[in-house]
Protein backbone atom coordinates (compact mmCIF):
# COMPACT_ATOMS: atom_id res chain seq x y z
CA UNK A 1 0.00 0.00 0.00
CA UNK A 2 1.61 3.19 -0.78
CA UNK A 3 2.45 6.01 1.65
CA UNK A 4 -0.15 8.69 2.49
CA UNK A 5 1.40 12.10 0.39
CA UNK A 6 0.59 15.59 0.45
CA UNK A 7 0.14 16.57 -3.09
CA UNK A 8 0.13 15.06 -6.42
CA UNK A 9 -1.63 12.29 -8.24
CA UNK A 10 -0.61 9.78 -5.46
CA UNK A 11 -3.29 11.48 -2.97
CA UNK A 12 -5.34 9.54 -0.27
CA UNK A 13 -5.70 5.97 -0.29
CA UNK A 14 -6.93 2.75 -1.61
CA UNK A 15 -5.82 -0.62 -2.48
CA UNK A 16 -5.65 -2.56 -5.14
CA UNK A 17 -4.41 -6.30 -5.66
CA UNK A 18 -3.33 -7.47 -9.18
CA UNK A 19 -4.56 -11.25 -8.23
CA UNK A 20 -4.09 -14.41 -6.94
CA UNK A 21 -4.49 -14.97 -10.52
CA UNK A 22 -2.90 -17.71 -10.46
CA UNK A 23 -5.11 -19.22 -8.62
CA UNK A 24 -2.57 -21.21 -6.20
CA UNK A 25 -1.29 -21.00 -2.89
CA UNK A 26 1.89 -19.81 -4.49
CA UNK A 27 3.95 -16.78 -2.22
CA UNK A 28 5.05 -15.57 -6.05
CA UNK A 29 1.50 -13.76 -5.67
CA UNK A 30 2.78 -11.92 -2.93
CA UNK A 31 3.94 -9.85 -5.52
CA UNK A 32 0.51 -9.16 -7.33
CA UNK A 33 -1.27 -9.14 -3.65
CA UNK A 34 -1.36 -5.05 -3.07
CA UNK A 35 0.35 -4.68 -6.97
CA UNK A 36 -0.77 -1.32 -7.55
CA UNK A 37 -2.18 1.48 -4.58
CA UNK A 38 -4.01 4.24 -6.51
CA UNK A 39 -4.94 6.94 -4.36
CA UNK A 40 -7.79 9.54 -5.14
CA UNK A 41 -9.48 10.50 -2.04
CA UNK A 42 -7.96 14.36 -2.55
CA UNK A 43 -8.75 14.88 -6.09
CA UNK A 44 -10.65 17.69 -6.95
CA UNK A 45 -13.18 16.72 -9.75
CA UNK A 46 -16.32 18.93 -11.20
CA UNK A 47 -19.01 18.05 -9.87
CA UNK A 48 -21.61 16.06 -11.60
CA UNK A 49 -24.13 17.11 -14.29
CA UNK A 50 -27.69 17.30 -13.17
CA UNK A 51 -29.45 14.30 -14.00
CA UNK A 52 -32.10 11.94 -13.17
CA UNK A 53 -29.61 9.47 -12.04
CA UNK A 54 -28.20 11.98 -9.65
CA UNK A 55 -28.70 9.81 -6.43
CA UNK A 56 -27.35 6.99 -8.29
CA UNK A 57 -24.02 8.51 -9.27
CA UNK A 58 -23.53 10.00 -5.89
CA UNK A 59 -23.29 6.13 -4.46
CA UNK A 60 -21.03 5.32 -6.94
CA UNK A 61 -18.59 8.11 -6.10
CA UNK A 62 -17.84 6.52 -2.83
CA UNK A 63 -16.09 3.50 -4.62
CA UNK A 64 -12.69 4.09 -6.10
CA UNK A 65 -12.13 0.98 -8.85
CA UNK A 66 -9.49 0.32 -11.34
CA UNK A 67 -9.62 -2.00 -13.89
CA UNK A 68 -6.08 -3.60 -15.46
CA UNK A 69 -3.89 -6.24 -16.70
CA UNK A 70 -0.63 -7.56 -17.58
CA UNK A 71 1.80 -10.46 -17.25
CA UNK A 72 3.08 -12.47 -14.83
CA UNK A 73 6.10 -14.72 -13.80
CA UNK A 74 6.51 -17.43 -11.60
CA UNK A 75 7.65 -20.99 -10.67
CA UNK A 76 4.85 -23.29 -11.64
CA UNK A 77 4.56 -24.27 -7.72
CA UNK A 78 6.22 -23.56 -4.59
CA UNK A 79 9.34 -25.26 -4.71
CA UNK A 80 9.65 -25.51 -8.46
CA UNK A 81 12.66 -24.92 -10.56
CA UNK A 82 10.52 -24.64 -13.71
CA UNK A 83 8.40 -21.11 -14.94
CA UNK A 84 5.26 -20.30 -16.70
CA UNK A 85 4.18 -16.66 -18.02
CA UNK A 86 0.68 -15.82 -17.39
CA UNK A 87 -1.78 -13.17 -18.17
CA UNK A 88 -3.27 -10.97 -15.47
CA UNK A 89 -6.61 -8.83 -15.71
CA UNK A 90 -7.77 -7.46 -12.79
CA UNK A 91 -10.52 -5.38 -10.88
CA UNK A 92 -10.27 -3.79 -7.46
CA UNK A 93 -12.67 -1.47 -6.01
CA UNK A 94 -12.94 0.19 -2.76
CA UNK A 95 -15.35 2.19 -0.83
CA UNK A 96 -14.56 4.60 1.72
CA UNK A 97 -11.24 2.81 2.45
CA UNK A 98 -13.50 0.22 4.65
CA UNK A 99 -13.89 -2.16 1.97
CA UNK A 100 -11.91 -3.48 -0.57
CA UNK A 101 -12.67 -6.53 -3.04
CA UNK A 102 -10.54 -7.85 -5.15
CA UNK A 103 -9.79 -10.91 -7.20
CA UNK A 104 -8.30 -12.40 -3.88
CA UNK A 105 -11.67 -11.32 -1.84
CA UNK A 106 -12.37 -8.97 0.42
CA UNK A 107 -10.96 -6.88 3.17
CA UNK A 108 -12.65 -5.00 5.87
CA UNK A 109 -11.61 -2.18 8.34
CA UNK A 110 -12.63 -2.77 11.26
CA UNK A 111 -10.58 -0.10 14.02
CA UNK A 112 -8.46 2.66 13.00
CA UNK A 113 -6.37 4.89 15.42
CA UNK A 114 -3.66 7.26 15.07
CA UNK A 115 -0.79 4.75 13.05
CA UNK A 116 -2.32 1.52 14.25
CA UNK A 117 -5.05 0.02 11.53
CA UNK A 118 -6.68 -3.38 11.66
CA UNK A 119 -9.01 -5.35 9.37
CA UNK A 120 -10.78 -8.27 8.88
CA UNK A 121 -9.68 -10.92 5.58
CA UNK A 122 -12.24 -13.29 3.36
CA UNK A 123 -10.80 -15.21 0.66
CA UNK A 124 -9.82 -18.52 -0.50
CA UNK A 125 -6.94 -21.05 -1.41
CA UNK A 126 -7.14 -22.94 -4.71
CA UNK A 127 -4.66 -24.93 -3.99
CA UNK A 128 -2.62 -27.39 -6.12
CA UNK A 129 -3.37 -29.66 -8.79
CA UNK A 130 -0.75 -32.79 -9.63
CA UNK A 131 -0.61 -32.17 -13.24
CA UNK A 132 0.93 -28.59 -12.45
CA UNK A 133 4.70 -30.31 -12.89
CA UNK A 134 5.86 -33.28 -13.52
CA UNK A 135 7.76 -33.82 -9.86
CA UNK A 136 3.96 -33.48 -8.76
CA UNK A 137 2.47 -36.69 -10.30
CA UNK A 138 1.05 -39.15 -7.82
CA UNK A 139 0.62 -36.28 -5.17
CA UNK A 140 -2.63 -36.22 -5.49
CA UNK A 141 -4.47 -32.46 -5.89
CA UNK A 142 -4.96 -30.04 -3.42
CA UNK A 143 -8.61 -29.40 -2.97
CA UNK A 144 -9.79 -25.84 -2.79
CA UNK A 145 -10.55 -23.76 0.39
CA UNK A 146 -11.88 -20.61 1.63
CA UNK A 147 -9.56 -18.33 4.25
CA UNK A 148 -10.71 -16.08 6.80
CA UNK A 149 -8.37 -13.71 8.70
CA UNK A 150 -7.09 -11.00 10.07
CA UNK A 151 -4.47 -8.09 9.41
CA UNK A 152 -2.72 -5.46 11.45
CA UNK A 153 -0.43 -2.71 10.94
CA UNK A 154 0.95 0.33 12.32
CA UNK A 155 2.17 2.65 9.66
CA UNK A 156 6.09 5.23 10.34
CA UNK A 157 5.76 7.94 7.74
CA UNK A 158 6.57 5.98 4.49
CA UNK A 159 7.22 2.51 6.55
CA UNK A 160 4.44 0.10 7.09
CA UNK A 161 5.05 -2.98 9.66
CA UNK A 162 2.47 -5.67 9.66
CA UNK A 163 1.36 -8.80 10.98
CA UNK A 164 -1.65 -11.08 8.98
CA UNK A 165 -3.06 -14.64 9.83
CA UNK A 166 -5.04 -16.45 7.47
CA UNK A 167 -7.02 -19.78 8.03
CA UNK A 168 -8.06 -21.99 5.15
CA UNK A 169 -11.63 -23.56 5.85
CA UNK A 170 -11.29 -26.85 3.44
CA UNK A 171 -8.38 -27.57 1.21
CA UNK A 172 -5.24 -27.72 3.70
CA UNK A 173 -7.14 -26.59 6.24
CA UNK A 174 -3.54 -24.92 6.95
CA UNK A 175 -3.06 -21.93 8.86
CA UNK A 176 -0.64 -19.38 7.33
CA UNK A 177 0.91 -16.26 9.10
CA UNK A 178 3.37 -13.55 7.93
CA UNK A 179 5.38 -10.75 9.14
CA UNK A 180 6.87 -7.93 7.78
CA UNK A 181 7.77 -4.23 6.64
CA UNK A 182 6.75 -2.41 3.48
CA UNK A 183 8.37 1.08 2.40
CA UNK A 184 7.16 3.00 0.01
CA UNK A 185 8.46 6.49 -1.40
CA UNK A 186 7.63 9.27 -3.96
CA UNK A 187 10.77 10.09 -6.17
CA UNK A 188 8.33 12.68 -8.05
CA UNK A 189 4.38 13.60 -8.08
CA UNK A 190 4.20 10.64 -10.30
CA UNK A 191 6.67 8.13 -9.39
CA UNK A 192 6.49 5.64 -6.34
CA UNK A 193 9.10 3.30 -5.76
CA UNK A 194 8.57 0.74 -2.87
CA UNK A 195 10.26 -2.70 -1.11
CA UNK A 196 9.06 -4.81 1.08
CA UNK A 197 10.12 -7.81 3.17
CA UNK A 198 8.53 -10.29 5.10
CA UNK A 199 8.56 -13.92 6.30
CA UNK A 200 5.76 -16.51 5.87
CA UNK A 201 5.38 -18.81 8.67
CA UNK A 202 2.78 -22.18 8.62
CA UNK A 203 0.78 -24.88 10.72
CA UNK A 204 1.37 -28.29 9.90
CA UNK A 205 -1.67 -29.02 8.22
CA UNK A 206 -0.52 -26.81 5.69
CA UNK A 207 3.21 -28.11 5.42
CA UNK A 208 2.42 -31.23 5.16
CA UNK A 209 -0.46 -30.97 2.05
CA UNK A 210 2.05 -28.50 0.16
CA UNK A 211 5.68 -30.13 1.17
CA UNK A 212 4.99 -33.48 2.96
CA UNK A 213 4.80 -37.00 1.01
CA UNK A 214 2.66 -39.59 2.77
CA UNK A 215 3.51 -43.43 2.04
CA UNK A 216 0.71 -43.92 -0.10
CA UNK A 217 2.00 -40.54 -2.13
CA UNK A 218 5.59 -41.78 -2.01
CA UNK A 219 4.85 -45.36 -3.41
CA UNK A 220 2.59 -43.68 -6.11
CA UNK A 221 5.49 -40.42 -6.76
CA UNK A 222 8.46 -42.39 -6.25
CA UNK A 223 9.48 -39.53 -3.87
CA UNK A 224 10.65 -40.30 -0.35
CA UNK A 225 8.56 -39.86 2.39
CA UNK A 226 8.69 -37.01 4.34
CA UNK A 227 6.70 -35.30 7.08
CA UNK A 228 6.75 -31.47 7.29
CA UNK A 229 6.11 -30.06 10.32
CA UNK A 230 5.36 -26.29 11.39
CA UNK A 231 7.30 -23.55 11.38
CA UNK A 232 8.59 -21.08 9.14
CA UNK A 233 8.10 -21.82 5.46
CA UNK A 234 9.87 -19.04 3.54
CA UNK A 235 11.48 -15.09 3.47
CA UNK A 236 10.18 -12.82 0.68
CA UNK A 237 11.79 -9.72 -0.48
CA UNK A 238 10.89 -7.38 -3.35
CA UNK A 239 11.32 -3.83 -5.28
CA UNK A 240 8.43 -2.32 -7.03
CA UNK A 241 7.98 1.22 -9.08
CA UNK A 242 5.45 2.76 -10.07
CA UNK A 243 4.41 5.57 -12.50
CA UNK A 244 1.28 7.30 -13.13
CA UNK A 245 0.96 8.61 -16.95
CA UNK A 246 -1.95 11.01 -15.99
CA UNK A 247 -4.66 10.93 -13.45
CA UNK A 248 -6.12 7.49 -14.67
CA UNK A 249 -3.28 5.48 -16.22
CA UNK A 250 -0.21 3.94 -14.46
CA UNK A 251 2.26 1.62 -15.13
CA UNK A 252 3.43 -0.85 -12.09
CA UNK A 253 6.69 -2.97 -12.59
CA UNK A 254 7.73 -5.52 -9.52
CA UNK A 255 10.55 -8.20 -9.14
CA UNK A 256 11.33 -10.13 -6.20
CA UNK A 257 12.58 -13.23 -4.91
CA UNK A 258 11.17 -15.78 -2.17
CA UNK A 259 13.66 -18.46 -0.41
CA UNK A 260 11.99 -21.25 1.49
CA UNK A 261 13.53 -22.28 4.64
CA UNK A 262 13.22 -24.84 6.95
CA UNK A 263 10.95 -28.13 6.24
CA UNK A 264 9.77 -26.61 3.54
CA UNK A 265 13.21 -26.50 1.72
CA UNK A 266 14.45 -29.69 2.85
CA UNK A 267 11.02 -31.14 0.98
CA UNK A 268 11.72 -33.83 -1.81
CA UNK A 269 8.90 -32.09 -3.76
CA UNK A 270 11.16 -28.87 -3.94
CA UNK A 271 13.84 -28.71 -6.66
CA UNK A 272 14.41 -25.27 -6.42
CA UNK A 273 14.90 -23.37 -2.64
CA UNK A 274 15.18 -19.78 -4.35
CA UNK A 275 11.76 -18.27 -6.19
CA UNK A 276 11.67 -15.54 -8.32
CA UNK A 277 9.24 -13.85 -10.14
CA UNK A 278 8.22 -10.76 -11.61
CA UNK A 279 5.37 -8.85 -13.11
CA UNK A 280 3.95 -5.92 -15.66
CA UNK A 281 1.23 -4.28 -15.34
CA UNK A 282 -0.82 -1.21 -16.74
CA UNK A 283 -4.03 -0.23 -14.71
CA UNK A 284 -6.75 2.84 -15.52
CA UNK A 285 -8.83 4.57 -12.20
CA UNK A 286 -12.11 5.52 -12.53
Amino acid sequence: MFAKMDSGIFAGRASLAAMAILFSTHPGIALAADAIAVNSDDLTLPPPEPSRFARFEQKLSDWHVVLGGGAIIVPKYEGSDEFKVMPVPFVTATFRDVVTIDPRGADIAIYEQDRFEFSARLGYEMGRDEDDADRLRGLGDIGMGGTVGAKATVNFGPAEIFAQVDKTIGGSDGLVGEVGIEVNHPLSQSLMVGARASAVFADENHMQAYFGVTPEQSARSGLARYDAGAGLKRADFSVSATYMLNQNWMVRGEAGVGVLVGDAADSPIVAEKIQPSGMLLVGYRF
